[in-house]
């Protein structure tokens, strides 16, 4: 798995599949150009992570953010291998009301990170051929604290955020499913 190269070691996981009636290829093509912005639970859930952050904003005076909101888009692409799997990453302090995020251009930059107090995180999404036209989809999130400090301050992030992003990753698949055999 392409996940192994980049997430080998990690204190956190999820995985979560499906079962779909279409082609892998199909399957894999949707996955990787999913966004998840039509999908309101997926939107209010993202709209409750980020108002600790506007309430922040709003008390300093800050103008409002034009940023858009977080979605797969902040992640970085770091492999994609043809006919099974894509990897995306993100490095920072994630459970920072702005996410923390350290921007990242390519793999090299997602291998090389090593902050001190900050974290790795590698998304796939993955296909297995089950015969008749099926394919099993799956995604599994990996996060790998740098140290001690990173690993005390993501610990109580994760346990909250960990029934919301199972739900939310239910959906993608979901969706995904649905758009890939529509194909």
């Amino acid at each position: 798995m392409l996940i192994d190269k980049y997430v080998p070691i990690f204190q956190f996981h999820e995985r979560h599949t499906l079962e779909i009636n279409a082609h892998y290829s199909n399957v894999l093509r949707v996955a990787i150009n999913y966004q998840p912005d039509n999908d309101p639970i997926i939107r209010a859930a993202i709209v409750i992570r980020e108002l600790p952050n506007k309430i922040i904003d709003r008390i300093k005076g800050s103008p409002l953010s034009a940023k858009r909101p977080f979605s797969l888009r902040n992640f970085t692409l770091l492999e994609h291998s043809e006919d099974n799997e894509v990897v995306f990453g993100l490095a920072g302090r994630f459970w920072r009301a702005d996410y923390g995020q350290i921007p990242l251009q390519d793999s090299e930059d997602f291998v090389r990170f090593n902050d001190h107090g900050a974290a790795k995180l590698a998304l796939n999404f993955s296909v297995e051929r089950l015969g008749n036209n099926r394919t099993r989809l799956a995604t599994e999130t990996r996060v790998y604290c740098l140290d001690i400090e990173a690993t005390r301050k993501f610990t109580p992030y994760w346990y909250l955020i960990r029934p919301v992003s199972g739900l939310i990753r239910q959906k993608m698949l979901a969706s995904i499913g649905r758009s890939a055999r529509a194909m």
